[in-house]
């Protein structure tokens, strides 16, 4: 199992999980021209894919779900809550799923984890295959027993630290906005995502990727300096970026 990125933050984000016998997108927001580009950085094609999976219906993670399901006749799994917002106007085939019950999908065991996020009915992904576990979450509010325990043994996982706390709140974005990223229901800050990396067994990740890093209201440098503890901890630590994502990842 093995997994990329091509691109991760508040203008697109894209997950690639390929599990040898199945290659998934986990989101799209980015236009199917700059999503085939960032794809061929990676030595893919749209057609090498086999399934798009939806988190959630805003813009930077679903822009381009629907034209490239429907460019590449791929299925598309998401939620009911999700699908009811999403109405998609093309055709193309979507597979609607329950956000507490795991399912198969070309031979990859998913498990679907309900969030707390400002969507209609929101949820992260665990894919296991030949095991090995990967862990892709990203855009929650705040840290529940139920995220926890459905990561808590991970070969690898891609974690949300999206804000600093002080740079959002002396930051130029207006008050509600800044309310809406802080609140239970909006985004993880550096120290909520140390907290739950704090609550989750370590030593079976492999590699770690830390994404979804503000751009106005974070910096690498700073999530590294709150990450010094959890770098000597995990094997391998990686920062995930806007523009390049992260390169391929190999759990073995």
């Amino acid at each position: 199992m093995r997994f990329a990125s091509l691109g991760s933050g508040s203008k697109g984000n894209a997950t690639v999980v390929d599990c040898g016998s199945a290659r998934f997108l986990v989101d799209c927001g980015f236009s199917i021209r700059e999503t085939e580009r960032r794809l061929a950085q990676l030595g893919l094609l749209g057609s090498d894919l086999n399934a798009i999976f939806v988190t959630h219906e805003h813009s930077d993670h679903l822009r381009g779900v629907l034209p490239l399901a429907k460019k590449y006749s791929l299925p598309v799994v998401m939620t009911a809550g999700t699908s009811k917002v999403v109405q998609p106007e093309v055709k193309v085939h979507l597979k609607v799923i329950e956000s507490h019950s795991p399912f198969v999908q070309d031979g990859v065991e998913v498990t679907p984890v309900s969030v707390p996020h400002d969507a209609r009915e929101p949820v992260q992904y665990v894919f296991r295959s030949t095991g090995l576990t990967l862990g892709v979450l990203t855009d929650l509010g705040s840290v529940t027993s139920h995220v926890i325990e459905q990561f808590s043994r991970c070969d690898g996982l891609l974690l949300e630290c999206n804000h600093d706390l002080d740079m959002l709140k002396n930051g130029s974005y207006p008050h509600a906005l800044k309310r809406r990223i802080s609140s239970s229901w909006g985004h993880l800050n550096n120290q909520q995502s140390l907290a739950l990396l704090d609550s989750i067994e370590l030593q079976q990740i492999q590699h770690l990727v830390l994404g979804h890093i503000s751009q106005q209201n974070n910096a690498v440098s700073i999530v590294r300096q709150v990450m010094t503890g959890i770098e000597k901890r995990v094997a391998s630590v990686h920062y995930a970026s806007q523009e390049q994502g992260f390169d391929w990842l190999q759990l073995s």
